[in-house]
């Protein structure tokens, strides 16, 4: 992976976090673990934050559950509970984790996937990897659990098998997590090869684990059916940028560069061809 982790890391930034409250992280190298993240002790210490009022409403939902229907009344706390960390707090974690136990209490496809996909594109941008790891480990148990109700279902698995690919990566190339992303990929595209969402990621897990032979026939099998798929076009630059072939690189590289509309991507793809130029 010499020579292309920079826009590797900045893909999964571009294509990671979307709410409000974070931004793109241009920092290329994931910070070293440092333990396990306590989800609960996190809420702790961000409830602590909160103004006087905000704390007594959320205390307030947490002691509503009395009795009666303890199963609705949970259900419709959690949710109230998620959407006050996510409107008013404006903090994900715990948006998250009362999101997953809503969907996980719930045991509906529908709120399952959601909650599941909710963490899956936040990881894609995580750079703390003890945080990645449980949101990465959060989004395997939904989508599980999602599949458990429909396993026929080849979304569900390309979410399982992102999960994997994406959490393996950004975690260093994880031989073995990256061949469980693959292994439920594979099992999509062997019933249906134009599943262009199954073979885009297995172009990553081919680009993660060195193969990049192989990551760059999956990137243009994408981009024969979705010439404008920013993820392909710039996912196989990176591959022919670590095979050493830059004039490839640079040629797809500048084709990935007329697909955004971010200033500071497209300098960063700028500064990566001037740099493969002066090698």
């Amino acid at each position: 992976m010499a020579g292309a982790g920079v826009l590797i890391v900045a893909i999964l930034f571009i294509f990671g976090r979307t709410t409000a409250h974070q931004k793109p992280v241009k920092n290329s190298t994931p910070e070293k673990p440092t333990g396990s993240f306590d989800i609960e002790k996190f809420i702790l210490s961000a409830k602590q934050q909160l103004p006087p009022s905000q704390a007594y409403y959320l205390d307030s939902l947490e002691n509503s559950v009395k009795r009666g229907d303890v199963h609705t009344q949970q259900l419709t706390t959690y949710s109230l509970i998620a959407k006050f960390w996510k409107d008013s707090a404006r903090l994900f974690e715990p948006y998250a984790f009362w999101t997953s136990k809503a969907a996980k209490l719930d045991n509906s496809e529908k709120n399952l996937t959601f909650a599941g996909q909710l963490f899956l594109d936040n990881l894609r941008g995580e750079h703390d990897l003890p945080k990645l790891n449980w949101e990465k480990a959060e989004a395997i148990s939904l989508f599980e659990k999602a599949i458990e109700l429909n396993p026929d279902n080849d979304s569900l698995k390309v979410g399982l098998g992102s999960c994997y690919v994406f959490g393996a990566a950004a975690n260093g190339g994880d031989p073995q997590e990256t061949m469980k992303g693959i292994q439920q990929l594979l099992s999509v595209v062997r019933k249906d090869s134009n599943n262009m969402k199954a073979q885009l990621v297995l172009g990553v897990g081919g680009f993660v684990s060195g193969q990049y032979d192989k990551a760059i026939d999956r990137f243009k099998k994408v981009i024969a059916r979705e010439p404008s798929n920013v993820e392909a076009n710039l996912f196989l630059a990176d591959s022919y940028a670590a095979t050493g072939n830059k004039e490839e690189a640079i040629k797809w590289y500048t084709i990935s560069k007329g697909l955004f509309d971010n200033a500071d991507y497209r300098n960063q793809i700028d500064e990566r061809i001037k740099s493969l130029k002066s090698e």
